[in-house]
């Protein structure tokens, strides 16, 4: 009876329905159908490619615009959404249009699969997140093709706008602008650029942020995870701004050339998309070695919990940042906005941080083996962005080989489902211990 509750665990749930979803994904994306040259891709790219639309990432060994029919791009644009929402949201969804009632086990992994603290209200969240997604996407589509509409025909810019309004707000990256070029068209176009830039953040925010943001005229307060989740992002957002300007500034294969205008919307543009988005108007490949390292550590960062991005999350960031200035201030608690962090809380965010480093770091060891002849830095921008489900690329995603695309798929699925959730779903249900051993102590520093 015990193993029958261990196997029914809401992680491994989880676990086993992303898994499931990537699996059918990739058949389809196999089908001749899919594909414009009617032979349907090789089923590792195929797996590749499902991987990397489920986990919202954007890594793509294969152009999305020209490879795919129309068939195929919503093959992978459904996976987009289902991914990005999570599929327990769309279960939800659907159950409550039938007039099903949701039992307690769904409520369970509803709340998993949002990663919220409380299971109370959490049918009703997932109902607005539904309306939110739909709201938000439908107003970036509609702004996106009026602006493609200058550039193309307009069912093709209705397409395209609803696409990449899709893709950006689930922070995933994909895009259908052809030759792996992404946005890089459109760098000093405010209306592309600033439209993006929002659809990305408002996904990266996190859905609990998103409806207490909802709730703040009626309740006129929000919780202390909204204040450090705004606070976070708009620090990291401005930091990654200027960081990147100065140092792309004098750059001739960037900055340079753009106008005062266009180095600022070039480079606001990279410090959002690297919040977990993919997206680029900047050439990746040409950026210095210091922008490239910026940008490694802002998507190790990533999005908010709850959200539709990936990374160690700024919750967990800010916590560690607090925890190392309590211990240089001497003082014994975590202190924000007058309410004090609870252990539990910093010891996850130890866990989540060192789980999250020791996966980039195995795996960018594995892929200087396995990848020989490739830059190191290359290789470790693209782990990092595997795991925190960017999918911005220096170019070494459509040279890998079969292993190094396995590898960059497993990453891509533990960033997305999560390293704890992982943990959790491989091993026994934890028990208290029957007792506590004496304190020992060593020397720190």
């Amino acid at each position: 009876m015990e193993q029958k509750k261990y196997f029914l665990d809401p992680p491994k749930i989880l676990v086993v329905g992303f898994a499931s979803i990537i699996l059918i994904g990739a058949i389809l994306l196999t089908l001749p159908a899919a594909t414009t040259n009617g032979h349907g891709l090789s089923f590792l790219n195929a797996l590749f490619t499902a991987t990397s639309a489920t986990c919202v990432t954007g890594l793509v060994v294969v152009d999305t615009g020209t490879t795919f029919t129309i068939f195929g791009q919503i093959v992978i644009l459904s996976l987009i959404q289902v991914g990005g929402l999570g599929f327990m949201t769309f279960a939800t969804f659907f159950a409550l249009l039938l007039g099903k009632k949701i039992s307690l086990k769904e409520r369970i992994l509803l709340q998993e699969s949002l990663n919220n603290l409380s299971m109370e209200g959490i049918v009703k969240l997932a109902r607005r997140i539904i309306i939110f997604t739909g709201v938000i996407e439908f107003i970036g589509a509609l702004i996106l093709t009026i602006r493609f509409s200058f550039d193309m025909p307009l069912r093709k810019a209705i397409y395209f706008g609803i696409f990449h309004s899709i893709s950006n707000f689930n922070n995933a990256g994909f895009d259908l602008m052809g030759e792996f070029h992404s946005l890089t068209g459109y760098v000093e176009d405010p209306t592309v650029t600033l439209t993006v830039c929002l659809l990305i953040i408002l996904g990266g925010i996190g859905f609990i942020v998103m409806n207490e943001l909802y709730e703040y005229r009626a309740i006129k307060r929000v919780s202390l995870h909204t204040k450090i989740v705004l606070l976070t992002s708009a620090i990291l957002v401005i930091v990654g701004t200027i960081g990147i300007f100065l140092l792309e500034y004098s750059n001739h294969l960037t900055l340079k050339p753009l106008s005062l205008t266009g180095k600022i919307l070039g480079s606001l543009f990279q410090s959002v998309t690297a919040r977990t988005a993919g997206a680029n108007t900047l050439s990746i490949g040409d950026l210095t070695q210091s922008s490239l390292l910026l940008i490694i550590l802002l998507m190790f960062i990533g999005a908010s919990p709850g959200s539709t991005g990936g990374g160690i999350k700024t919750t967990t960031f800010t916590t560690l940042i607090g925890a190392v200035w309590s211990q240089i201030r001497g003082k014994e608690d975590v202190i924000f906005y007058r309410q004090r962090i609870e252990y539990e809380t910093i010891y996850k965010a130890l866990t989540v941080t060192f789980s999250g480093l020791f996966l980039v770091m195995f795996m960018t060891l594995v892929l200087t083996i396995s990848e020989k002849g490739h830059e190191f830095l290359a290789i470790l921008f693209e782990v990092t962005s595997a795991f925190a489900t960017v999918g911005l690329s220096m170019g070494l995603t459509p040279e890998l080989s079969d292993i190094g695309k396995i590898l960059i798929m497993l990453t891509m699925f533990a960033g997305r489902v999560g390293p704890l959730t992982i943990a959790f779903a491989v091993t026994m249900r934890r028990n208290p211990d029957p007792f506590r051993y004496p304190k020992g102590k060593i020397m720190i520093g």
